[in-house]
């Protein structure tokens, strides 16, 4: 079974794009590599994934603001999101699953603020 384990920056300021990493161990295998998040007092809302064919899938709710990729020489895949404001702020976790929908194995999550 794999590990995650999220990295990135725990603050943004509005209107810069968040970057984060998932780095998988031992290694990266046929799943669905998610990035899920979830605001305070709010619902886990699923942001998008890629396959290990490189397609990807997003969230319509974020108007285009995401874009998620793979790295194979690191074992990893990231998330940006663009134009972040104070709703987008939230924990992300990346979340690898063995299916559309399944969420099988998470990592602890990264908490990120948006503020000036």
């Amino acid at each position: 079974q794999v590990q995650l384990q999220e990295s990135g920056p725990g603050l943004v300021k509005p209107s810069q794009t968040l970057s984060l990493a998932c780095t998988v161990s031992p290694a990266m295998g046929n799943y669905y590599w998610n990035w899920i998040r979830q605001s305070p007092g709010k619902e886990l809302e699923w942001v998008g994934l890629t396959l290990s064919s490189g397609h990807t899938y997003y969230n319509p709710s974020l108007k285009g603001r995401t874009s998620i990729s793979t790295v194979g020489s690191k074992n990893q895949f990231t998330l940006q999101l663009t134009s972040m404001t104070p709703e987008d702020a939230a924990v992300y976790y990346c979340v690898a699953g063995s299916g559309w929908g399944r969420f099988d194995v998470w990592g602890q999550g990264t908490p990120v603020a948006v503020s000036s």
